[in-house]
């Protein structure tokens, strides 16, 4: 099931008003998004505690495929004194992400093409679960970011405009 809510990306995530956690802001500025998908991850107990405790980080994270399953790597979750006491915690562990094998099998196949990576965007509570929305992404050149960047700052001097006109 698609959901299409831009002209542009497909949306295979069935969050609807997900709360969000943390999201990965640079991979909006570093690819043009696809496709997107939510994936569930597995975590240990002193990570749901961590993360509910906002205390999670997507920066640097990329997902990997191996042996037919996906992989977050990167991720930076930092363990709680008081959560944590009889095991040892390793904040940077790489972590497995649960989807459909239709769909991992999909997102294998787009991967292997030239250009395509995977990128997690935001970690979310979908039902008092903890998700990752995962994109499907192409890198942009600097000349795109520059692009982007230009039509951002326009958008915003545009709506600066319109407000002291509107306020006249």
């Amino acid at each position: 099931m698609s959901i299409v809510t831009d002209t542009s990306v497909k949306d295979h995530s069935k969050t609807t008003n997900a709360m969000s956690i943390t999201q990965n802001k640079k991979a909006y500025h570093d690819y043009f998004i696809e496709e997107k998908y939510e994936a569930g991850i597995v975590l240990s107990g002193w990570e749901v505690k961590a993360i509910r405790a906002g205390r999670v980080q997507l920066k640097d994270t990329y997902v990997i495929v191996r042996d037919g399953e996906l992989w977050l790597l990167g991720g930076h979750i930092s363990p709680l004194l008081s959560a944590s006491t009889h095991v040892n915690p390793d904040p940077t562990r790489t972590r497995k992400l649960l989807l459909k094998a239709d769909e991992i099998s999909r997102l294998i196949g787009k991967v292997e093409q030239r250009g395509f990576t995977l990128v997690p965007l935001d970690l979310h509570y979908t039902r008092g679960k903890i998700k990752c929305d995962i994109a499907l992404a192409r890198g942009k050149a600097e000349y795109d970011k520059r692009h982007a960047e230009k039509d951002r700052e326009w958008q915003r001097e545009k709506q600066r405009v319109m407000s002291q006109i509107n306020h006249k």
